[in-house]
Parts: C-alpha cells; structure tokens; sequence
C-alpha cells in the first residue's frame, strides 16, 4: 500500500507545495520513490545507480528552500556528475569511475532542493536513441515491455511514464530528450544551445550540440526546473541569449497568433511511419483550431554535408572520451572496453584530420545561419518527432551485429530531431498522439534561438485544449 496514495496526481512543483505546507516531509517522499522505483524497476529496468542512502543524507543535513525544496530526482547516468558516486556513462569502461566533484548543473539542483536519489540508464556514451548498455541491460517502455524507451535519456523517461517520480534530469546531443519523452508519452524540452551549463569539465558537448534538461509530466516542471538550472557559469565559453522574464511566467501565457511552419519529411530523406505524420497533421489542425495560421514549408541546407559534419565531431569527441578514460586507467583503448558499435565509432576518428573537424564546425555553424533565416518568417516549425514509432529492443542495440540495421534505425530515429542540436535551436516534443496499439508518439516544435518562451507557452496552451497527464502506461508504479 502506498505511504502517499495520491503521489502521481502531482507534478514536481506539486510535490514541493506539499512539502512546503507540511502535509508531508521530503523524507516521506523519498520513501515513496524509493518503494515505487524497487516495485517497477525489475520491469523496466530504468534507475541503474541506487543513491537511496545519500538521498537520505542530503535531507538530513537540510534542504535549501528552493522551487523543488524536498521533491525525489534521478541524475542521467552521462552528463552530470554528483560527488561520492559512480558515473558510469552506461559503459564498462567507465563502471567504476568516481567523480570527486559536483558539475555546475547538478549544484544548482541541489540548490533547487531536488533530493537525488539515484541515476537513470543511459546507452553507452549517450550514442544510441535508444538504452540497451551492455553494462546494465535494456531500459524498457513502460507502454511496452518488448519496446525501447528511447534513448539516450531513456532510463529517465522510463521513470517518469512508469510515475515513479515527475521529472528527471536529461541530455539531448542529437535528440536524447525528445526521443524518450516521444517513446515513453512525455514532455521533453531541449533547450537553447549553452541554456544551461556544461561545467566545470568541459565548455560545451559535441562541438556545442548536447545540452542538458529534462524530461517531465508537465509543462510548468519543465519551465521551473529550466528558471533553477538556466544561465551562464562563470568561465563559459558563451551563453544563451538571457530570457525577459521567467520561463514559469510564460506558461499559460497567451502565445498569440503564432505563424506555424509545418513539414513530415525528414531532412534525411528516410521514410516517416503513417502513425508518426498523422501526429503532426493532427497537431497542426490542433494548432489551426487555437487561432494560429498553420502552412507547409520547410528549411532547404545540405543535409548529407550536415550528416557528414555531425559524424565527425560526435566519433572525434567519443574517441577523445574514451582515450582519457583508459589513459587514466594507465593503458591504451581495447576493443572489448566499449560495445563493438562504440569502438566502430571511435576507431572512424582515424579517417579525419583538423582540418576536416574545423570544416564541420563551419558546416553547423553555416546550417544554423539557414534555419534562422527561416525562423525569421515563421515562429515555430512542427514536425513528428521521430520517423517510426518505438523501435523494438535489440535494433539500436551498440552490440547489434547488423551494423547496417542500426545505422538505419538510427536515422529514422534522428531524421527530425538532429538538425537543432546542430543550430542549437529550443525543441520540445509534446505527447499528442497515441497508435491504436497504445504506443505513444511526440509531436516536435522548434522555436527561434533564444525563444524557449514562445515554446512554453505553445506548450502549455496545448497541454490544456488535449491533456496528457491522465494518461497512464500498463507498467505503473501505483
């Protein structure tokens, strides 16, 4: 039986009000996400680092009284490092490593008044839009058990469709928080490029394509986590451009007319799943409903010299990873440190030079340029998320033997969602449709650079004219 019997009616900052009116402690809920993670987590096999003890620590020795003050959080197991603990990158590479330190973003969560608790599993080294680390085992859909819960924040994703808590953190470099929040039926928001922090160990991810956030129940966590985690720290190399105002205010504010560019084919030129156009036309009659002026079009680039340019700076930067990885182990990279997939793509940095990485800079820097232009006569572009729906387990496996089958499931995963971690574009996915056969499917809309609040509040005027939040997968922690 549940200690708080209503836990999943309430988003993250409806867990902190609870908290913060004395109607329950941080400690009853951590309890409650602690029981809800061991009942599903056999299932879907989301949280891979149990943090249960130092959870309870962190509220012992008194929470700051944040917008979150006392609500449970699960770190990425990539991207974020808390002290004392394992980051593992879901890699066997990196199993045992322990940071001595805390990254930026992770201190002004804590400052938020999160209560970290554990860590969600993530592919290895995040490249693979779908979790199946060998190190760990496959994250499972909650809508699904047979099909993936994306990737590569799909241990996070897993989590908050199974209501184990309503928000976590995540990393996007090519798509990792729109995917999982599509595969799982969830919001997921990938901020503006350097939004929020990489540091204190690195200026930027991917030549500046990854970035951190979340994946959440509900709009309004989304844009109050971004309020707590937002903003330059000191010696960044650049930073978004500052909001007017607080994101939170912009949720359920009046969007306007907003003029909706709409396009279902992918930059990639790989075919889209009926059910995965049908979300988009229906979310654009949706948006045409609400008073926005709604037509077809869509950004003209060089989508085999961006595709090109990505693989080299993502296979240069995995390479560099694991190389600093086995070097502070004192010996060199072997084969069988990483999945077979890892090691092909880091072993293909061997075919490029300076001067090829300097020129793929130039590439994204050059797409980013377009795409404004093209946000300059629209102010959101709607998309489907993903080309195909939820990809069973085992194709976009890093130790699938059928590398051709990979490649190509992992451009009908992307075809949508890369271009903007390239321009570094604000991109959310919001949950709209659902198969016949109860998978979920995301619809994505990309705003202008620096204009995540035109998303927030497009975003929240659609979580209210067709609400998600109800909506509950077979495989729920109650």
């Amino acid at each position: 039986m549940s200690g708080i019997p209503d836990y999943d009616s309430y988003d993250a900052l409806g867990l902190a009000g609870l908290v913060a009116g004395k109607q329950v402690t941080a400690g009853e809920l951590l309890d409650e996400a602690v029981r809800r993670t061991e009942k599903v987590n056999g299932q879907i096999n989301a949280v891979t680092v149990r943090l249960y003890d130092e959870a309870k620590a962190q509220i012992a020795g008194g929470l700051p009284q944040g917008s979150f003050s006392g609500v449970p959080f699960l770190l990425k197991d990539l991207g974020a490092l808390l002290a004392g603990t394992r980051t593992t990158f879901g890699s066997r590479l990196y199993a045992e490593f322990v940071a001595d330190h805390d990254t930026e973003l992770v201190s002004r969560y804590k400052r938020a008044g999160l209560v970290i608790f554990g860590k969600s599993a993530s592919p290895e080294m995040g490249i693979s839009p779908s979790t199946e680390p060998a190190l760990f085992g496959p994250c499972r859909s909650p809508w699904s058990l047979e099909h993936s819960a994306g990737g590569s924040s799909g241990g996070a994703a897993a989590a908050v469709a199974a209501r184990v808590l309503p928000l976590a953190h995540a990393t996007d470099g090519g798509g990792s928080i729109r995917i999982p929040a599509s595969a799982c039926g969830l919001f997921g928001l990938k901020p503006t490029r350097a939004r929020t922090p990489s540091g204190p160990d690195v200026g930027e991810g991917w030549g500046g394509q990854s970035i951190a956030h979340a994946v959440s129940l509900s709009v309004r966590d989304s844009a109050a986590l971004l309020d707590a985690s937002a903003g330059p720290d000191i010696g960044d190399p650049y930073w978004a451009p500052p909001p007017r105002r607080p994101f939170l205010d912009e949720v359920g504010a009046d969007p306007g007319k907003l003029r909706i560019a709409v396009t279902t084919v992918p930059w990639n030129g790989e075919p889209v799943d009926a059910e995965c156009k049908l979300a988009a036309e229906q979310a654009a009659k949706l948006c045409e409903s609400l008073g926005h002026v709604v037509d077809f079009a869509t950004p003209v680039f060089d989508a085999e010299a961006l595709r090109n340019a990505t693989r080299i700076i993502v296979a240069a930067n995995v390479r560099n990873v694991l190389e600093l990885r086995a070097a502070a182990l004192g010996r060199a990279l072997k084969p069988d440190d990483v999945e077979p997939l890892t090691f092909s793509l880091a072993q293909s940095a061997d075919k490029y030079n300076a001067m090829d990485y300097a020129r793929s800079v130039n590439v994204l820097h050059r797409t980013g340029r377009i795409v404004a232009h093209f946000l300059g006569k629209w102010d959101v572009l709607l998309t489907p998320t993903m080309c195909q729906q939820p990809w069973p387990l085992g194709v976009l496996s890093l130790s699938n033997p059928d590398g051709d089958a990979f490649a190509t499931a992992v451009n009908r995963s992307i075809g949508f969602t890369s271009l903007f971690n390239a321009t570094g574009n604000p991109a959310m996915s919001v949950p709209l449709h659902w198969t016949a056969k109860g998978l979920p499917v995301g619809v994505q809309f990309v705003g202008r650079f620096g204009d995540e609040a035109t998303l927030f509040r497009l975003a929240a005027q659609l979580e209210a004219a067709k609400p998600w939040i109800a909506r509950r997968p077979p495989v729920v922690a109650a």
